[in-house]
């Protein structure tokens, strides 16, 4: 009996470790879309960036349940995808918002360019609920010339007790509306 008391403890600790080593695993820094992605991107174009745009991205690391009396969090993908399959695809800005509209993290020092059809993403850790239940992305591009508008999205993975949930969110692009 107390060689499987033993063993569960071991095995919790262990389980614990190795959350905690996925958690900081799964976090990203604002270098590491450089370094993680490298494979993705090629060089900004020099030539005028003619056309632009911005996507808002909602997503939520944290989701409220039984009337506010139970948080499920949630590891978020923020997925960047350049939709041409000839011409480069230039990110300006990749932001984090938390709930009340404050900037959590900015995931890039200097714009950087994906290569047709590539693909870029940013990584919030389960453990990582600065964003809270109204958190966002904005994803600002653009491109010299023509091109096809990115495909911009979120998944969110989680789990509360033995149930598991993963939805997503699709970016918005960023428009200006009222009185013409």
């Amino acid at each position: 009996m107390c060689h499987i008391r033993a063993g569960g403890i071991f095995l919790a600790v262990l389980l614990c470790l190795l959350t905690v080593r996925m958690s900081e695993a799964l976090a990203q820094s604002s270098a590491s879309i450089e370094q993680n992605f490298a494979n993705s991107l090629t060089v900004v174009p020099s030539e005028g960036l003619t056309a632009s745009g911005a996507f808002y991205v909602p997503v939520y690391s944290s989701v409220s349940m039984s009337q506010g009396k139970l948080r499920a969090d949630f590891s978020v993908t923020l997925s960047v995808h350049n939709a041409s399959e000839t011409k480069p695809l230039v990110l300006k800005r990749i932001a984090y918002f938390d709930t009340s509209g404050k900037m959590v993290e900015s995931y890039l020092k200097s714009p950087v360019a994906l290569k047709p059809f590539a693909t870029v993403e940013v990584a919030i850790a389960t453990t990582d609920t600065r964003g809270g239940t109204g958190a966002n992305f904005v994803v600002d591009w653009a491109a010299a010339g023509d091109i096809a508008e990115p495909a911009v999205e979120a998944l969110m993975v989680g789990s509360v007790g033995a149930g598991h949930y993963a939805f997503i969110s699709q970016g918005r692009p960023i428009r200006l509306v009222g009185k013409n």
